[in-house]
């Protein structure tokens, strides 16, 4: 063997431990989703956004174990218990109240940083709001408790739509809380309402079939991470049985949808990351408050609704946040 290579051969040999240990200095954390980063992907920008504003840019001085249920509920406390066996310094979870539960159940001492629209006092999260208490804290932008809102605004949109269709996904812990708002919302205001439900592709045709048969005017989608995944077919649905829709989020509007009113779901994701940078860095999830949406955006397409033959009253599009047009 050359002298050079024998050099060459021991410096790789004395410098790999270095390099394992560098690598061992880098913090790891979870990131544990109920969906697919196909579907999700938009939220990740987002995410990692705010990982940059605490000083932590992913493969730099952060490494992320993402875990992707692909809408596979069950899988979510098996891949929980992975990111504890991993001995990662944080968990964030995304996708509804699920994944932060399965993340509860693996772990009380791994800081955990959520991402729900449900209420998370009442979903058994955190102690309260401004004291969450123990390893658990997030962001609880309330999306899907706006159920009455959008109500008012499809409404107000569509006012001779007798009977105003709710598709809500029965698997959700959230489900049966959301449709009896959203039927007392209805009474409050005098709205005929029918209640279906979807938890797969094929419910979600077959909800539309029931929108046609019992000549629903309009419809509210309700909150939840299948229904993003879905979002081509239904608003492809939508547009092909020319029914006046309302969503949750922006990301709706900006594929086709006609309506939506909500917070905004990748800026969640940015302060979720905030809270796991702070975290990192020394803070306890039990003295960061759950973080709450300051705004409400009211996103319009004005294509969509000439396609459908309507026309959004002066008073939305003064209102509106955003018109797509």
């Amino acid at each position: 063997m050359k002298r050079r290579d024998f050099i060459t051969l021991i410096g790789g040999v004395t410098a790999w431990p270095w390099a394992a240990r560098a690598q061992q200095a880098m913090p790891a954390m979870g990131f544990l989703h109920t969906q697919s980063p196909e579907s999700f992907a938009f939220v990740l920008g987002g995410f990692h956004a705010g990982l940059k504003e605490t000083g932590f840019v992913e493969g730099q001085n952060l490494a992320i174990e993402y875990r992707w249920a692909r809408g596979q509920y069950e899988r979510l406390p098996e891949l929980a218990a992975e990111l504890v066996r991993q001995r990662v310094a944080v968990i964030a979870t995304g996708g509804g109240v699920v994944p932060a539960r399965a993340a509860t159940a693996a772990t009380a001492t791994i800081p955990i940083v959520f991402v729900t629209g449900g209420d998370p006092v009442k979903l058994g999260l955190v102690a309260s709001l401004n004291r969450p208490g123990g390893n658990v804290t997030g962001v609880s932008p309330f999306i899907s408790v706006l159920g009455a809102k959008r109500l008012e605004l499809l409404r107000e949109l569509v006012p001779s739509a007798g009977t105003i269709a709710v598709l809500f996904n029965p698997k959700s812990p959230e489900a049966e809380t959301v449709a009896l708002d959203a039927q007392a919302a209805a009474r409050s205001i005098g709205q005929s309402l029918i209640v279906l439900t979807a938890s797969a592709a094929e419910d979600i045709d077959r909800a539309f079939t029931a929108i046609v048969q019992q000549r629903a005017g309009a419809l509210l989608v309700g909150t939840d991470p299948f229904f993003t995944t879905q979002l081509d077919r239904i608003i492809g649905l939508a547009s092909r049985n020319s029914v006046p829709t309302i969503y949750d989020a922006r990301e709706y509007v900006l594929a086709g949808g006609l309506m939506s009113y909500g917070t905004s779901i990748p800026d969640a994701y940015r302060q979720q990351a905030i809270y796991v940078g702070r975290i990192l860095k020394g803070e306890k999830p039990s003295d960061l408050p759950v973080v709450q949406p300051t705004k409400f955006e009211l996103i319009l397409n004005l294509r969509t609704a000439k396609a459908l033959g309507l026309t959004i009253p002066v008073t939305l599009q003064v209102a509106a946040d955003e018109v797509v047009e």
